[in-house]
């Protein structure tokens, strides 16, 4: 039987919320009050919510002859990082409205690599941070033959440049353990892709 949070929705009163930021992104100024697990309530809790919506993660396969694809582009969350800004990630993209996740893995796998997979697979959901932001990823497997592909992509219009690189599995793997590769969304999709990596390899 699957667990159940002692707590939902009915449990927490939102008493106000205003715009502090609103920018590339967007930043709310809340005060909440919620249930407690001793009983009673909280007192008025005054917290600042980066609201970035949903975002899709592709997670480039090829099973076939054991390749990963990889997307490189500079970052500044990640300037203070030891190997520069500039991160090996996922094929990612943000969610508009209406949008379905399959269709935004779609649309970003052709902006950033030029690619049509030819299945993809869903991982997991998960929220990023939950403590601070709105934001949930919808990660995917995308397989596809990725032998002799890579170049530069990115959408002109959002100031994007960016290396699309295809690497063997193994050196992967070896990149991950060393810490090169240490976004969330790549690390739980590396993750996922050790656990399934014989079957798909199996089933191609």
């Amino acid at each position: 039987m699957m667990k159940k949070h002692r707590f939902g929705h009915s449990d927490y009163r939102l008493k106000s919320a205003e715009t502090v930021f609103q920018g590339f992104f967007k930043m709310t100024q809340m005060i909440v009050q919620h249930r407690l697990f001793g009983g009673g309530w909280s007192k008025p809790l005054k917290r600042e919510l980066f609201q970035r919506g949903d975002a899709v993660g592709v997670l480039l396969y090829d099973p076939r002859h054991q390749l990963v694809g990889l997307v490189e582009q500079f970052r500044p969350g990640a300037l203070n990082e030891q190997h520069g800004p500039w991160q090996y990630e996922l094929v990612a993209g943000m969610m508009n409205a209406n949008e379905e996740p399959e269709q935004v893995a779609v649309r970003e796998l052709q902006e950033e690599t030029g690619l049509e997979v030819e299945k993809l697979l869903p991982i997991c959901d998960y929220l990023v941070s939950a403590g601070g932001t709105d934001e949930k990823m919808h990660l995917f497997c995308g397989l596809v033959d990725l032998s002799e592909r890579g170049g530069v992509f990115g959408h002109d219009g959002e100031g994007e440049d960016i290396l699309f690189q295809v690497w063997s599995y193994d050196e992967t793997l070896q990149a991950f353990s060393q810490g090169l590769l240490n976004s969330a969304a790549m690390s739980v999709a590396l993750f996922w892709l050790q656990l399934n990596n014989h079957r798909l390899r199996h089933e191609s």
